[in-house]
């Protein structure tokens, strides 16, 4: 479970970083040349999620959103310097029992 957290983690930062560099290009005015790492990024990305711990893919998914918006609300912090306020904490830990549930709950086998 440890090693699949790190694995959802570096997912959620790459596709976050990817991300960016489209919104930096398109929203922000900035060079079209940051598509380039954007695209690196993205395919980190898929690749990171692969290696999750997860029978099945749409599972993996599922409990990666709750990651992905945590991961969001931090680089919200970091990258844009915007201190998240009570309602997104709030929303980030529901996320995140949604994929306590999802990953750690009891399955018939």
């Amino acid at each position: 479970m440890l090693k699949s957290l790190g694995w959802y983690l570096i997912a959620a930062f790459a596709e976050i970083a990817g991300c960016f560099s489209f919104w930096a290009w398109l929203r922000t005015g900035n060079s079209g040349l940051w598509v380039v790492p954007g695209m690196v990024s993205l395919a980190a990305f898929a690749l990171a999620l692969t290696r999750v711990e997860a029978e099945l893919a749409g599972r993996a998914y599922a409990a990666y959103g709750g990651i992905y918006i945590l991961a969001s609300i931090v680089w919200m912090w970091a990258v844009e310097r915007s201190r998240p306020d009570r309602w997104d904490f709030l929303g980030a830990m529901i996320c995140i029992a949604g994929t306590a549930v999802i990953l750690g709950g009891p399955r018939a086998k």
